[in-house]
């Protein structure tokens, strides 16, 4: 069975595609290889400003014909950026299927970025940024990527600073584009019941006009950090802690076993080492979470939790002691299976999600110039070992290469 197709239009932007059969609705979408990465100091912020600002206002769509293109016919549109990418996206029934490329074709590549509405989103987004800080939970994971990623665009909030959102104009926009659009490094992704033939054609009709460009500028990693501890006094009835380092890239062989280490620590299921510990043992937490992204040239682990004050030395000794644990003490074979098994099913239940398979599809042909069929990241878990296990957890859980934030 064929699980997607590809195509490549002349001016280097590629199509993928997913048959979807039994469903009326057709989810589609164009990545950008652009993030919060790729600004210059002064410009921090930049990317997502663009995300809001393509549903401002186009050559020939005001804000309002934007909202309501696809929304009046019960469709949804939709966007977000990250630190390496931007994508506008929407999901629609399928017979409104062009409409949505039409739509998408000209927010992201026909923003006339309208001074009116500028300044109604500016007030907007610096709302978004106070909303954050409000919130310990989000202001502490964005104030710990600065440690993590010092001096680097990566260790930079996606949301920009007070200062930098208050001082772009109209310009700046227009520059950041023509700086970084790549049309090699765009991928437009559709998963639907629609035939290949037809995405091609209307597709086609609408990309194959965007002139080919190619950008010179480069991305550089991150240095290696020096591990820090800091605790700042924060008027909030928690404690939050924010444990991690860097990690390992996306081709790195190491990515999908580590992957399987920290979802064993304190991924999403609640039988996650760190959770049936912590939470349901000693109930000193309501929630924490081990997390792991993979960035072109480095990644990010981090662990995140909050708890009482008067709890909290107890909590930090409970989350080293579960570390230790898997650098002292190899798995035992059920365990190995155990979490191989959880992994699979993990994996593969997020693939139902015809949206995400979408999303999934764009990103992984522009950061690895493939999509790899799910049998074969089974097949690759299968292969992962207890030793390698143990292994990395030796190499990343070492206390003095841990940077720590507290927030009590």
């Amino acid at each position: 069975m064929i699980e997607y197709q590809l195509y490549t239009l002349p001016n280097g932007i590629r199509i993928a595609h997913k048959q979807a059969n039994n469903t009326k609705i057709v989810h589609c979408g164009i990545m950008l290889d652009i993030g919060s990465r790729d600004e210059l100091e002064h410009q921090a912020g930049l990317a997502h400003f663009w995300e809001h600002m393509a549903f401002k206002g186009t050559k020939k769509r005001k804000s309002y014909h934007i909202i309501n293109s696809l929304e009046a016919v019960g469709g949804e549109l939709n966007a977000y950026t990250t630190k390496e990418k931007i994508c506008f996206y929407a999901s629609i029934l399928d017979t409104y299927f062009e409409r949505s490329v039409n739509l998408l074709t000209d927010i992201t590549f026909n923003s006339v970025f309208p001074e009116k509405q500028l300044e109604i989103e500016r007030g907007v987004i610096l709302e978004e940024m106070a909303m954050y800080l409000d919130s310990p939970e989000d202001a502490i994971q964005d104030e710990f990527d600065s440690l993590v990623f010092p001096n680097h665009q990566l260790g930079v909030n996606i949301l920009g600073t007070t200062e930098s959102v208050k001082s772009f104009k109209r310009e700046d926009f227009n520059t950041f584009i023509e700086e970084n659009i790549d049309t090699e490094k765009i991928v437009f992704s559709v998963v639907g019941n629609i035939e290949f033939k037809k995405v091609i054609r209307i597709v086609e009709k609408y990309l194959k006009d965007i002139p080919f460009k190619k950008t010179s500028k480069l991305r550089f990693p991150p240095v290696l950090h020096e591990a820090q501890k800091i605790e700042l006094e924060k008027a909030n009835n928690q404690a939050h802690v924010a444990i991690g380092r860097q990690s390992f890239a996306l081709n790195d062989s190491k990515r999908l076993p580590f992957f399987a280490l920290v979802n064993l620590l304190g991924g999403p299921g609640m039988n996650s080492r760190f959770n049936l510990s912590l939470r349901e043992k000693y109930g000193l937490v309501y929630q924490i979470e081990a997390t792991y992204s993979s960035f072109l040239d480095t990644g990010f682990f981090g662990i995140f939790f909050g708890t009482d004050p008067q709890n909290l030395e107890k909590a930090l000794k409970l989350v080293y002691k579960e570390m230790d644990l898997l650098k002292t003490k190899s798995l035992g074979e059920i365990q190995l299976k155990t979490l191989k098994e959880q992994l699979k099913g993990q994996l593969a239940m997020s693939e139902e999600s015809k949206q995400g398979f979408m999303l999934m599809m764009a990103k992984s042909l522009l950061d690895l110039n493939k999509i790899e069929p799910i049998i074969q990241i089974f097949e690759d878990i299968d292969k992962i070992s207890k030793i390698t296990i143990q292994d990395l957890a030796v190499e990343m859980f070492d206390q003095k290469k841990l940077s720590v934030l507290i927030y009590k």
